[in-house]
């Protein structure tokens, strides 16, 4: 079943503004995961999303796959716009990959995709919602984020077994 909302902006002329922003009138946001078009989504990271530049396709697939709820918008037949989210469904929540196409910023796209994926039944009664940003936090306070001051710690690239304890009759033949 496909969960679409259409956003009409009154503000929208029929041709670029003068800052060359293209028509906004037709802009369709989808929560229907399978209208996912992965060249286009890597398209849309590629030219939009510092962090997400040349990500794997199949990585790609496998992280909407994992992914619940995933949300996109359209104008027309082009990908502008993308969110997903992970959640164990009750206590915790990650927002991931939120990206506006660069042409269509400045015009409520962003922030009505957060909003259209936070207020997903699945994500309803989750008690903590995060994300991460580099750049945007002042958006995504405006929305309603607040700053963590609690410590946040990742664990970036390392092997497994860096992480299971050294069996007593290897720890004198292995060195960390």
């Amino acid at each position: 079943m496909t969960d679409d909302i259409a956003v009409n902006f009154p503000s929208a002329a029929s041709t670029p503004d003068d800052r060359g922003r293209p028509d906004n009138r037709h802009v369709r946001f989808s929560a229907d995961e399978t209208e996912v078009d992965i060249d286009q989504l890597k398209s849309l990271f590629d030219r939009n999303a510092f962090w997400a530049v040349d990500r794997d396709r199949a990585d790609l697939e496998t992280a909407i796959a994992r992914s619940f709820p995933v949300v996109t918008v359209w104008n027309g037949d082009s990908l502008i716009g993308f969110a997903r989210a992970t959640s164990d469904g009750i206590y915790r929540a990650v927002i991931w990959d939120v990206v506006i196409d660069s042409r269509y910023r400045k015009q409520g796209l962003g922030q009505k995709l957060v909003e259209t994926l936070i207020s997903h039944p699945e994500l309803q009664q989750i008690e903590r919602v995060y994300l991460f940003t580099t750049h945007q936090k002042g958006f995504y306070e405006r929305i309603g984020f607040q700053a963590n001051t609690s410590t946040t710690m990742v664990l970036m690239g390392k092997s497994l077994e860096l992480l299971l304890p050294l069996d007593t009759h290897q720890s004198s033949s292995r060195s960390l």
